[in-house]
């Protein structure tokens, strides 16, 4: 089977009107260069607050890197564990950069209604199925969230998961109703005609080849154009534009994978009884979701590689296997790649790197409500002088040790899929 180089989302999206590239000189109050989640979002707060005079310079299309790739989730919470976040803060620190991540989750509900965005979501919650059978893990994270961050995951026993979920791959899990999932490139697009709508110019096509200051602020050249501008917010993700050594420096782009199924129609059945979507309690773990046109999207793994999509499939299956093996032959349609931007502290980063230029990276493939928050805080912060994006700034740009980060962020993945296959066979042999 031929498996299509383009992605899901891509092919299901619908048709845009097209936008142009920049073609000559042009002035701003704020240039925002990369057309993600984080560089949509920015562009949308400044306007909601009357700012006046946006260019967004995208190099591909809105969207073309993970905000486009990415598994839908919409949830909570950082890469960084709320145990680790509240060591690092302290209580209310901690609380206080959590809650901006469900007030995000309630933002993009929000736009999706006030914009008639038509983006497939989901209002069935996420399933944290549990790989192992000690309940610990959940029992745990349950009591942290409810007692330091108000947060309420419902507990959910192993025969109701196993009704939800035909597989005796999992035990217990806790329930976020809160969140849920959509067509992520639907919704990007949807922001795009919110922006165009609010007078915000962008433009597609555009890479940011170089950076300077000019007088009192910044220059943005693209090959045909130019934007001079007050501010600038670097919003590249893993895509990195080479603008800002320290900012390119701060981050590892690595690869997540996805593939989606060929429509399942009553096979479906076999597999789920759940519109939630679902990932487990490995580090290395999978995540899936059902699609409203019957197929199963499925994701997981990460790597320095960038690999084929015969590659992925091949990965993925096997993973698809292991949970679901009554799915066994069933086509795989759609298999791709992308890079996400990842810090070695596992939050983002966020903030002035210097007068008049900010940062909006580092989201490490949990992205889609704080690139929402991080949207609010850089926005608050140029338009009304909000001095939250301090929140961040214990989570600066460190060094990402680039290239031998790649090897040592490869290795700490292999080392954490040992221990999760080393606690899985101590689990089998105790029962045998």
């Amino acid at each position: 089977m031929r498996i299509s180089g383009r992605n899901y989302y891509v092919d299901t999206a619908g048709a845009v009107d097209p936008l142009p590239s920049l073609a000559s000189r042009v002035e701003a109050a704020v240039c925002i260069v990369g057309g993600g989640f984080a560089g949509l979002n920015t562009a949308l707060g400044l306007a909601e607050r009357g700012v006046r005079d946006v260019v967004l310079l995208e190099a591909e299309t809105p969207a073309f890197g993970a905000s486009g790739r990415n598994g839908g989730f919409v949830f909570g919470g950082f890469s960084r564990g709320e145990a680790s976040l509240l060591h690092d803060l302290g209580p209310s620190r901690a609380k206080a950069l959590y809650a901006g991540t469900t007030q995000a989750v309630s933002l993009i509900r929000d736009r999706i209604a006030c914009h008639g965005i038509a983006c497939d979501a989901t209002h069935a919650g996420i399933l944290w199925a549990n790989w192992f059978r000690d309940p610990r893990v959940l029992r745990d994270r349950q009591a942290l969230l409810a007692g330091a961050f108000d947060q309420d995951w419902r507990w959910v026993d192993r025969d109701d998961v196993r009704r939800q979920l035909l597989t005796t791959r999992y035990h217990d899990a806790l329930y976020e109703p809160q969140a849920f999932h959509f067509h992520p490139l639907k919704y990007a697009n949807g922001l795009v005609r919110a922006l165009r709508e609010r007078g915000v110019s962008l433009f597609a096509q555009s890479p940011a080849v170089s950076m300077q200051r000019a007088g009192d602020g910044w220059r943005v050249a693209t090959p045909s154009g130019r934007v001079d501008a007050r501010q600038v917010v670097l919003a590249c993700g893993g895509y990195l534009a080479g603008l800002h050594r320290r900012v390119d420096a701060g981050v590892l782009p690595i690869a997540t994978y996805v593939m989606v199924t060929e429509p399942l129609g009553a096979r479906m059945e076999e597999a789920m009884r759940t519109r939630a979507a679902v990932y487990d309690t490995r580090f290395a773990f999978d995540y899936y979701r059902p699609l409203p046109d019957s197929r199963l999207l499925w994701g997981g793994r990460i790597s320095v590689l960038d690999r084929s999509p015969q590659a992925v499939r091949r990965l993925l299956y096997r993973d698809l296997m292991r949970v679901f093996p009554q799915l066994e032959g069933v086509g795989i349609d759609y298999a791709w790649s992308g890079l996400m931007s990842y810090a070695r502290h596992e939050m983002p980063q966020i903030g002035q790197v210097e007068p008049g230029l900010w940062l909006a990276q580092a989201f490490g493939g949990h992205g889609v409500a704080p690139t929402t928050f991080a949207g609010e805080i850089v926005a608050a912060a140029i338009a009304e002088g909000d001095g939250r994006w301090r929140e961040f700034s214990a989570y600066g740009l460190v060094s990402a040790m680039k290239p031998a980060g790649f090897l040592g962020a490869q290795l700490g993945y292999w080392w954490a899929q040992a221990k999760d296959a080393w606690k899985a066979r101590a689990e089998r042999s105790m029962r045998a």
